[in-house]
């Protein structure tokens, strides 16, 4: 009985050595890589977090220049023992898309560690309206723009002067 719960204690052992070893290996591998919001306009900030990356890299795209992944939380050794590098292996960076960009689904490819990873459809480019220019494409106000503004003053100013004239006349009854 004595044997076959060692047995067990040490198949146990070895399973769960077996199962983090490659874990430990694939510490130095670029490996899910996140691009949010998944869904962006033109000119827009897109954030790329990598885990796997502790030192740094690059991720390029058609959509966005290269655009540098730094280390994410402490410099120092912490947690990692004698690997060093940059916190807990995660790195991340700021793509601006760039505003000719088309819609459609775009990959993401990231060198890190001397390793490169391509993540397909990453994220998606949508078409965007040029809101709040109002369909001008000229500067400053126009003839009749000065026209319709002058009339709604002058307007006003009739209105208030009507208004201040009937309510003197009340006060006289």
């Amino acid at each position: 009985m004595r044997n076959t719960r060692a047995l067990a204690v040490a198949g146990a052992a070895v399973a769960a050595l077996g199962l983090s070893a490659p874990a430990a290996v694939a510490w130095d591998t670029p490996s899910n890589i996140t691009a949010l919001p998944s869904v962006i306009a033109p000119g827009g900030q897109l954030t790329i977090t990598v885990d796997g990356c502790r030192g740094g890299g690059t991720a390029t795209s058609n959509a966005f220049s290269p655009t540098r992944l730094s280390p994410v939380g402490g410099g120092g050794k912490g947690n990692e023992g004698d690997r060093g590098g940059g916190g807990n292996g995660t790195a991340r960076g700021t793509a601006i898309i760039n505003s000719n960009a088309r819609p459609g689904s775009y990959d993401i490819t990231v060198d890190c560690n001397g390793r490169r990873m391509t993540k397909p459809q990453a994220f998606t480019v949508i078409g965007g309206v040029r809101g709040g220019i109002g369909g001008s494409s000229t500067t400053g106000a126009t003839p009749t723009d000065m026209a319709i503004g002058g009339g709604l003053v002058a307007a006003a100013v009739v209105g208030g002067g009507v208004f201040w004239m009937r309510r003197r006349a009340e006060r006289r009854i």
